[in-house]
C-alpha cells in the first residue's frame, strides 16, 4: 500500500503536466515577423508537420504502455488517456489520408477538355 499523501501528490503532478502540455499544444506556432493570418509554410510541410505530431504521440504512448508494464508507474488512468489520445490521433490521420486518396482519384479520373 502506498501512502494517501503520496497518490494525492502525484495526482497533481500528472494533473499538472498534462494542463501543461494542452497548453503547448493549444499555442499558434507562427513564425517571427509573419502575420497570424497567414500561411506560412506548404501544404507538404504541414502534412509532414502532422504526421511528425501523430508519430510523437504513438511513441510518448508506447513509453508510457511500457513503463506501466515494468511496473514503473502504477497510474492506469493516464496511460489509458494517453492510448486514447494516440489512438484517435491515428484514426484522424488515416481518415484524412483516406480522403486525401479520394480527392487525388477524382481528380485523376476528370476528363480535360
Amino acid at each position: 500500500m502506498s501512502d494517501p499523501t503520496i497518490s494525492n501528490v502525484m495526482a497533481i503532478r500528472a494533473d499538472v503536466i498534462a494542463r501543461s502540455r494542452a497548453l503547448r499544444e493549444a499555442q499558434p506556432n507562427v513564425a517571427p515577423g509573419a502575420a497570424p493570418g497567414t500561411p506560412s509554410s506548404s501544404f507538404a510541410q504541414t502534412l509532414d508537420g502532422v504526421v511528425a505530431k501523430v508519430n510523437e504521440t504513438q511513441q510518448r504512448e508506447d513509453v508510457a504502455t511500457e513503463a506501466y508494464e515494468r511496473g514503473e508507474t502504477n497510474d492506469i488512468a493516464t496511460v489509458a488517456l494517453i492510448q486514447n489520445r494516440a489512438s484517435v490521433a491515428f484514426e484522424a490521420t488515416l481518415q484524412v489520408r483516406n480522403k486525401l486518396l479520394s480527392a487525388y482519384k477524382d481528380i485523376m479520373n476528370m476528363p480535360l477538355g
